[in-house]
């Protein structure tokens, strides 16, 4: 008991690493910009993690995980840039949306049944962004679409991986995601942005995302995930756009008015629903 209780406290560790990087992010890209930011920390990722899974690569995980890597550097590219228009309140809820996402793309691309209670979070996940993105002093804003965007390229991520993944070693794959991202990134850098060293003020923000948000929470999810129930991990995970809320509200100022806080909870609700019910239902009939 004692030791599933560490486990789960440092999962609960990395989704408030999460949460917390939503503020870190946005600091960080208004004075380096997105493109250099992004090639800068997954460089940082692929770098720390290559020593510990570089001999798990094979031409297979490269071909496969570099090609669902790219579906997934969409959704960072979405969230960064969304991150410039929006609070990291917002982004934080909104790319939680992505439990909701990936059944859908799971039912579009290949045919997976979608439940009910799926159907009753897209619901409650569409009403909710409507109104927290609506219901504010200012209105929608750009930011909001372009994280919704994330949320869905995240989806479909999930949906890939879960079709895709089976018959390769799991850090070997993630390695070639985090590698075809750098190397996306770094390659785009020099059409879009100068291509400059990383002023002081943002290393901070780098080694955060890069080597704990990144590559050391990789390392803790994996590590856990072997070790504590599904139905606990995935709780667990919901955590993440909460603690993005308590984040932006206590390091950001952002203050979401009552209309933006109903939507709020019927997207942690949608999440609840997408995401926590289906595994406790399984854990159930298991006998978990």
């Amino acid at each position: 008991m004692g030791v599933r209780f560490v486990y789960t406290l440092l999962l609960v560790a990395v989704t408030a690493v999460w949460g917390w990087t939503f503020v870190v992010v946005q600091d960080a890209i208004a004075l380096y910009g997105v493109l250099p930011f992004l090639a800068v920390r997954f460089a940082l990722a692929g770098a720390a993690l290559a020593p510990v899974y570089g001999s798990r690569l094979t031409r297979r995980s490269l071909l496969v995980g570099g090609g669902i890597g790219v579906v997934l550097a969409a959704g960072y590219l979405f969230q960064t840039t969304g991150l410039l228009f929006t609070t990291p309140t917002n982004s934080g809820l909104i790319t939680g949306l992505f439990v909701v996402f990936a059944p859908l793309a799971d039912r579009v691309l290949f045919g997976a049944s979608a439940s009910r209670q799926v159907l009753v979070a897209v619901v409650l996940s569409l009403v909710g962004m409507v109104l927290l993105a609506g219901g504010g002093p200012e209105g929608a804003n750009w930011g909001d679409l372009l994280t919704l965007f994330c949320a869905a390229a995240l989806g479909l991520h999930i949906a890939l991986l879960s079709r895709y993944a089976a018959g390769h070693d799991a850090g070997g794959l993630t390695l070639a995601q985090i590698l075809a991202m750098a190397l996306l990134f770094v390659v785009a850098w020099p059409f879009f942005a100068p291509v400059t060293f990383p002023p002081p003020e943002v290393w901070v923000a780098l080694l955060v995302t890069g080597l704990l948000a990144s590559a050391g929470a990789f390392l803790v999810q994996t590590t856990v995930q072997q070790r504590i129930p599904a139905a606990r991990t995935a709780i667990i995970l919901t955590m993440e756009p909460v603690f993005a809320a308590l984040f932006g509200y206590w390091l950001a100022g952002d203050r979401l008015v009552a209309v933006q806080i109903f939507g709020a909870a019927l997207i942690l609700s949608a999440l609840a629903i997408g995401e926590v019910l289906p595994v406790l239902r399984r854990g159930k009939k298991q006998g978990v």
